[in-house]
Order: structure tokens, then C-alpha cells, then sequence
């Protein structure tokens, strides 16, 4: 094979004694997704040649890193299980895929085919590390009102903030796409996300947001507790900007917050008036807050308790009558009887024995 595995466990600077070269990856700064391996020539390569992988040496791979061997701009080896590598350069490829599968092995048929040169040299051979640990931290925002479909309130105008986090799915297209024939010692992920990706992030966050409102049948208050939803959601929609460019999926979304404009918040407080005017049930519960209310302000009245109770009486009298004629509108479907009034103050009497008004008997 083209990498044996040599060592399965972390290795120590006596490597430098024992191999021509010895490659590793020095530890990743936040946001870094690739970053060029260092070589170390040992004391046996008395005279290094930069630019190659020299015949014999060794590469490690640290945990939670993918490694390539790049090769005149292809890839030719690549392993993402942890370990100690000798490379071989008369043998055949070896691609120890650490779990990635099918999908990474017909990426790298796509790519090309390792290169040979009869156990020459090739001009110019690199080592990339690729982080396939989730980066976390990266905030987006709404700089503008965004447009939301609400199936109770209709279309509502929306400012949102939080953070998502990325992972690399497809270490060998992220390489292909990002270093290819084009050498750099490191790439970060804010390389990628250039202005115009991030404006087109937040457009697809606003159609990702609505879909998962429609499908899961959430208002837009509660669209934060469907993080993963949403996740899956975005993946779709930037297939082509992120997925299937790079190899890079959003592993999470999280809506830290998410408010509505002060006309949408209008629009929300008429249609909840409206449901609650509409609701014989509700209207029950309004007017039983509103008369716990009005017993409170009316023991502390400042004219005393009695004129307090008084001008509550009143007003439970209005509101008794307004709720009725509410429910009568709401059941106007229904049979109905002739309505009857008081004849001193003119009152709807609902059929009762004495005005709920003037408190003249009625029968």
C-alpha cells in the first residue's frame, strides 16, 4: 500500500532519528478548516529536497484531522483514521477513509488517479490537514426586515440573530475545491463565506424558517425549539453554494432570537383581539381577569370601597352586555328567540326576572 500503518499510537521526537522526514500537523486555530502538514527531516536525510515527500518517511494523523498527500495538484494518498503512516511511493494508492465511505472514494476517483514516476520524484508533493470538527460560532443576522408565512397571522416581518455551526462532510472536494494547483499553508472557513454568500445565507435562513413553519405547523414564536429541522432545511437549499461545492453541511442553526416589526406586532395583537372576541370561552376567561382586576382597584379606591364597588357594577353591567351581543353575532347560525328590553331603561333582559341595568322587575 501507498501509506502502511505503522504506529497506532502518538509518537515522539524520536521519528526525526528514524525516518528520512516525519510530517505533522501543528494544532489548528479557531475557524482554520485546511492547514499544510510540517515536515521535520531527521538526521538520516542529510541533503532534503523542499517540495518532497521523500520515499520512507513518515506521516501522522492526529485525531479528528483528515490527511492528503497532495501530488503536482492531486491527491494521491489520504487516510482519516488516526495513526502513523510510512509513505511508499512504488506501491499502490491506500485510502483509509475513517468511516466516510462510498461517497469519499468515488470524490477521489473523480479527482484523479495517483501520479507515478518509477520512484522518482515528483516537482512539488504537500501534506493538507483538513479539521473535521464542527466550527462552531459563526453568527449571522438579519441586517433588514425579512418576510415570514404564519399560517394564524399571514405574512409577517421578521428580524432574527443567532449562530450556526459547519462540518466538513467531503474532506477530498473541500481540498480539490479550495487548494487544487493553487498552494496555500491555510485555509479558514471565512476564505468561503465571502459577503455575498453570507447575504445569500440569510435569504435561504428566511425560506428555511417559513418551510419549517408550514411543515411542522408551529407559529413563528416557537420555530426555535426545530434547530435540526431548519438545519436540514439550509443543507437543501445551499446544495449548490456549500454542499456540492465544498463538501461542507451545516451541522446546527441556532435562533438565539427572533422579533417581529412594530406593524407586525400590530397586525398579531388585532387577529388575537379578534380570536378572543370570538371564543365564548375566552370571552369567559377575559371577563373573569377583568373582574379580579376591577375587585382590586375598587378596595382601594380613593373615594372609598363602596363608590369603588359601585362603578364596578357599572362596568360589569357594559361589559356583560357587550359580551352578549358578541355571542349573539358569533351564533347568528343558530334559532333564536325574539329579543326582549326592559321598558324603563331599555336594556336587553336575556330573560331574566329583573333589569341587570336599572333593576326594575321585568316579569
Amino acid at each position: 500500500m501507498g501509506l502502511i500503518k505503522a504506529l497506532t499510537s502518538s509518537t515522539s521526537s524520536v521519528l526525526g532519528d528514524q525516518f528520512k522526514e516525519y510530517i505533522t500537523c501543528d494544532e489548528m486555530s479557531n475557524g482554520v478548516l485546511i492547514e499544510r502538514g510540517t515536515i521535520h527531516h531527521g538526521s538520516a536525510n542529510k541533503k532534503p529536497t523542499e517540495g518532497i515527500i521523500t520515499n520512507g518517511s513518515t506521516i501522522i494523523v492526529p485525531e479528528s484531522c483528515a490527511m492528503m498527500l497532495i501530488d503536482n495538484g492531486k491527491i494521491v494518498e489520504f487516510s482519516a483514521e488516526a495513526g502513523t503512516y510510512t509513505y511508499d511511493n512504488s506501491t499502490e494508492p491506500s485510502i483509509f477513509t475513517g468511516g466516510f465511505g462510498k461517497g469519499l472514494l468515488d470524490s477521489i476517483k473523480k479527482i484523479g488517479s495517483r501520479i507515478t514516476y518509477g520512484g522518482a520524484s515528483a516537482k512539488d508533493q504537500r501534506v493538507y490537514y483538513v479539521n473535521l470538527l464542527a466550527l462552531t460560532g459563526n453568527k449571522f443576522g438579519s441586517p433588514q426586515p425579512k418576510k415570514i408565512t404564519d399560517d394564524k397571522y399571514g405574512m409577517l416581518e421578521v428580524t432574527f440573530f443567532g449562530e450556526y455551526a459547519i462540518k466538513v462532510e467531503n474532506p477530498a472536494l473541500l481540498v480539490k475545491a479550495v487548494i487544487g494547483t493553487n498552494a496555500k499553508d491555510k485555509v479558514y472557513f471565512s476564505d468561503i463565506l465571502e459577503d455575498q454568500f453570507k447575504a445569500k445565507f440569510v435569504e435561504k435562513l428566511t425560506e428555511a424558517i417559513t418551510k419549517v413553519m408550514r411543515k411542522e405547523k408551529v407559529p413563528f414564536g416557537d420555530v426555535g425549539m426545530y434547530q435540526t429541522d431548519i438545519s436540514n432545511e439550509m443543507n437543501t437549499l445551499l446544495a449548490q453554494d456549500l454542499v456540492d461545492k465544498y463538501g461542507i453541511k451545516i451541522s446546527d442553526v441556532a435562533l438565539m432570537d427572533i422579533n417581529l416589526t412594530d406593524e407586525s406586532m400590530k397586525r398579531v395583537s388585532k387577529i388575537d383581539d379578534a380570536t378572543i372576541f370570538s371564543d365564548t370561552k375566552l370571552q369567559s376567561g377575559l371577563m373573569a381577569t377583568s373582574s379580579a382586576e376591577a375587585l382590586k382597584n375598587a378596595s382601594i379606591n380613593e373615594n372609598g370601597s363602596m363608590m369603588g364597588f359601585m362603578g364596578m357594577n357599572m362596568a360589569n353591567n357594559v361589559g356583560a352586555n357587550l359580551m352578549g351581543a358578541v355571542s349573539n353575532n358569533a351564533n347568528e347560525t343558530t334559532p333564536s328567540k325574539e329579543a326582549k328590553f326592559c321598558p324603563n331603561c331599555g336594556t336587553p333582559t336575556n330573560d331574566t326576572n329583573f333589569c341587570s341595568n336599572c333593576g326594575a322587575k321585568l316579569k
